[in-house]
């Protein structure tokens, strides 16, 4: 449904973060507003709807996705049945991803499998701090194999993350399991499976690129991050070694695309590496082209 060659770009990287259907839970709320203070946005928690309108008068398309850490934060998420509904009413621009909290085990991966059958979704979102799992530990691999044998990408939150920053003990959100070089284990052993590191991944930059480099699924998104902020060496391997590994992600709503296009535009990127990273390497990963199937 959607037609790339009308599109100006392709964002990665953008949270479905308020159902239509459930209430917030009063946790959730605390660290939305911590969010806001961290990341210094007024956007707050727009439906589904509301953000395919944005994209679309953008003449872009998004991958959105939930966050689902009920096990280990005790609050509900987006179901994913909810974000794969609505997603199918804005095919247009919107590209499916769901997410499972690995700690679910084969309940788990019985909803995964339902929800590429059922929903065709193309893709799955990890965030180990929040999910508070380390990437190479056996008991995601049950959902990774079942990833693998679809040819899903895996998307990974790397790095230090803005989920409880300031909080009283950072909202309980360990930085640790967020290291990118613990997905060298997952990239070696699940060499089917196409990996996305999300976000420059502060203070891990050089892991990141390192295991981007070594490992021939591997790519970084350049979301959570204005691009005025990049580190020069992200930039150089962005430029040369990775041109065709790197994606555009904003973090939407925690950052606008808005933002940071202008702000990309600003960077010393090489004309031709600039639609590579906007759109190109996208359509390329998720299959957008009949070409690329």
């Amino acid at each position: 449904m959607i037609n790339v060659d009308q599109l100006v770009a392709i964002d990665i990287h953008t949270h479905a973060e308020k159902s239509c259907r459930m209430p917030t839970d009063d946790e959730a709320q605390a660290m939305e507003e911590a969010k806001k203070k961290y990341f210094k946005h007024a956007t707050g928690q727009p439906s589904i709807p509301e953000i395919a309108s944005y994209y679309r008068e953008r003449r872009m398309a998004c991958v959105i996705f939930p966050v689902d850490s009920e096990c280990a934060t005790g609050m509900h998420r987006v179901p994913n049945d909810e974000v794969a509904e609505l997603v199918a009413q804005n095919s247009d621009v919107m590209i499916p991803f769901a997410s499972i909290d690995p700690h679910k085990g084969k309940m788990g991966v019985r909803e995964a499998r339902r929800l590429i059958e059922e929903y065709g979704v193309k893709g799955f979102k990890f965030h180990p701090s929040i999910q508070a799992f380390y990437p190479n530990d056996r008991l995601a691999y049950p959902l990774y194999e079942l990833i693998a044998e679809h040819g899903l990408p895996a998307l990974f939150h790397t790095g230090q993350t803005g989920i409880g920053a300031g909080m009283p003990g950072g909202g309980n959100v360990r930085l640790k399991y967020s290291n990118p070089m613990l997905l060298d284990d997952v990239a070696a052993d699940f060499p089917d499976m196409p990996i996305i590191l999300a976000h420059p991944s502060f203070p891990w930059q050089e892991e990141a690129l390192s295991v981007a480099t070594h490992k021939p699924q591997v790519y970084i998104d350049l979301s959570g991050w204005s691009p005025k902020y990049f580190p020069p060496i992200l930039i150089q391997y962005a430029n040369t070694l990775l041109k065709h590994k790197m994606l555009f992600g904003s973090d939407f709503p925690l950052i606008t695309p808005d933002r940071w296009l202008a702000d990309f535009a600003k960077i010393p990127i090489k004309d031709e590496v600039r639609p590579l990273i906007l759109k190109e390497n996208a359509v390329r990963l998720l299959k957008l082209r009949p070409e690329t199937v």
